[in-house]
């Protein structure tokens, strides 16, 4: 399996790249963002890739740094999500996008990608809720810490004390987290009993 490739670029058309390595061209798909980035650097580059074999086909998938690689792979570990697909989620939304989008429950971000309807904004936002804090490349393990760093002041340690205490109850991190933002960012309050209360009632909708 080919997992890099250093070389020049010699050609770019339509989310495909043309990579020259020591006179082999390798054509290597790419989300716009990272077409965009190449255009910027000039002389040689260094992608990472994930190979895709079918029957009829072998493709190249080129990525500049291990976040977006490895929100490519968890994104198609999603029903109904190809590479395609994908690559179009990471055209339009960087990994900590990514990650913000999925762990806020914001499908409407992910829908903003071409090809990709809210049936699968919502599909990937489900899915990826628990597994995408649990990468490292892509904000690492989930934690009260970066549910609070969305807060300020006496309000992060509040977010953190109400995500913490949902935790303790045996809801998940993202549910939890998903649901104390929508609690604060509904009606900011400095009752803690009270936005437990109101984030198990987002849960229960």
């Amino acid at each position: 399996m080919i997992a890099q490739l250093h070389g020049s670029v010699v050609q770019t058309d339509q989310q495909r790249t043309i990579l020259d390595v020591h006179g082999v061209g390798y054509a290597v798909h790419l989300s716009s963002r990272t077409q965009g980035q190449l255009g910027q650097m000039g002389g040689e580059v260094t992608l990472l890739t994930e190979m895709q074999v079918r029957e009829d086909s072998m493709t190249l998938f080129g990525f500049l740094d291990v976040a977006e690689r490895d929100a490519f792979r968890l994104l198609i570990t999603v029903q109904g999500v190809g590479a395609k697909a994908a690559m179009a989620i990471l055209s339009v939304l960087a990994p900590v996008d990514l990650t913000n989008a999925i762990i806020s429950g914001d499908k409407a971000m992910v829908a903003r990608a071409d090809g990709v309807g809210p049936k699968i904004a919502q599909r990937v936002v489900n899915e990826l809720a628990e597994k995408i804090g649990k990468i490292a490349s892509l904000g690492g393990d989930f934690s009260i810490g970066s549910a609070a760093s969305e807060a300020t002041g006496e309000a992060a340690g509040l977010v953190g004390d109400a995500v913490s205490a949902l935790a303790n109850l045996g809801y998940g991190q993202a549910e939890a987290h998903r649901a104390v933002m929508r609690v604060h960012t509904k009606s900011p309050s400095d009752n803690l009993s009270g936005v437990i209360a109101a984030a198990l009632r987002e849960i229960g909708k």
